[in-house]
């Protein structure tokens, strides 16, 4: 059996080498040649599909490991199957090659009936990481050990495992699985991944893992991604994941001060939140602070710096800095009883 490296070298050969005038017959004598092999990790698409629009052994390399990618996500509640929609959105792996798991025959039944990509669905976490290249944990932490338990014997050294999960550490990951050699990264979006407006968080053991690259391409196919130590993923809870939450109050409040002065509910939120966004984007498209962005809306005795001056004096910036810290803080108490408890358990 060929490893990856293998087979990509023969697929950049055959198709830049000899397919390159998009000779579909060849491509087809060639899936049944003795170099074209399936192997347990990967489901290779028709080569023909692809062949012809393929122009160099990078464009090659790319369309041969997307094609070969088989993503599970197990345990696909609702940010799983945003990571879902979002690879296949931006055409990262094909539906076809993502297969969601869950538990009931009722969550099965409701997502065939709203199943408008062309994802897989099974019950079945164990045929699903036999397939498998990348494996996506998308379970709830207290159905997290349940789970490893039961996939172990199927995980591989050349797996890439990406868990969203809340509070698992990598270690306790590979000691679960037994395994200290496969990929494991952590990630953490939030739930604006639903629009593919997430702020992910991503962690390895070591921080030049390869498996950060291929996370870093999901999760920015989902929003926006940054790499942090593994000791930072939970500070970055409170900024990121709770933070959402602190924002839409944020919101919410100048919504309500909307109403207050003559606009009907609807349309106060709808200009709060367009313009929460619209500040935003001030900063995340350009090199820009927010402090300068503010002097450039604020005149001598105007409304903009008597509005401010208002939010200020009354604590604005230091009830949202403390809302951060103390978020962090409990994240951390949280945490650690959860270690403990662990810990006891076994």
């Amino acid at each position: 059996m060929l490893n990856q490296s293998a087979l990509a070298e023969i697929c950049c050969t055959h198709v830049t080498n000899r397919y390159s005038e998009g000779s579909m017959k060849e491509a087809r004598e060639y899936q049944k040649s003795p170099h074209y092999e399936v192997s347990d990790r990967c489901v290779w698409a028709d080569l023909s599909l692809f062949c012809s629009e393929l122009k160099n052994k990078a464009k090659c390399l790319d369309a041969f490991y997307k094609y070969q990618i088989v993503t599970p996500i197990l345990g696909c509640g609702n940010i799983g199957m945003a990571i879902a929609k979002g690879i296949v959105f931006a055409k990262l792996v094909p539906a076809q090659n993502v297969t969601i798991t869950r538990r009931s025959n009722e969550s099965l039944e409701r997502f065939e009936k709203e199943n408008k990509e062309g994802l897989k669905a099974t019950r079945d976490n164990v045929a699903a990481v036999k397939a498998a290249s990348i494996l996506i944990l998308a379970v709830t932490p207290q159905t997290l050990n349940d789970l490893l338990e039961s996939i172990k014997s199927e995980i591989r050294d050349d797996h890439l495992i990406i868990s969203v999960i809340s509070g698992a550490e990598i270690s306790d990951i590979r000691k679960r699985i037994g395994n200290d050699k496969a990929e494991v990264i952590r990630a953490m979006p939030n739930t604006a991944i639903a629009f593919r407006e997430s702020m992910t968080c991503l962690a390895a053991a070591d921080g030049k893992s390869p498996g950060l690259q291929t996370s870093k391409q999901i999760f920015d196919s989902l929003g926006s991604t940054l790499v942090v130590s593994e000791d930072q993923m939970v500070p970055a809870t409170a900024l990121c994941a709770c933070g959402i939450a602190f924002f839409l109050r944020a919101i919410r409040a100048a919504a309500q001060g909307g109403i207050e002065i003559g606009f009907h509910s609807e349309e106060a939120i709808k200009l709060a939140a367009q313009t929460a966004k619209g500040a935003a984007e001030l900063l995340l498209s350009g090199d820009s602070h927010p402090e300068r962005e503010v002097d450039r809306v604020t005149t001598p005795q105007g409304c903009t710096i008597t509005g401010l001056n208002t939010m200020e004096h009354n604590g604005f910036s230091s009830a949202f800095i403390k809302g951060i810290v103390t978020s962090a803080e409990k994240a951390a108490v949280l945490y650690k009883a959860k270690k403990a408890k662990e810990n006891a358990q076994e």
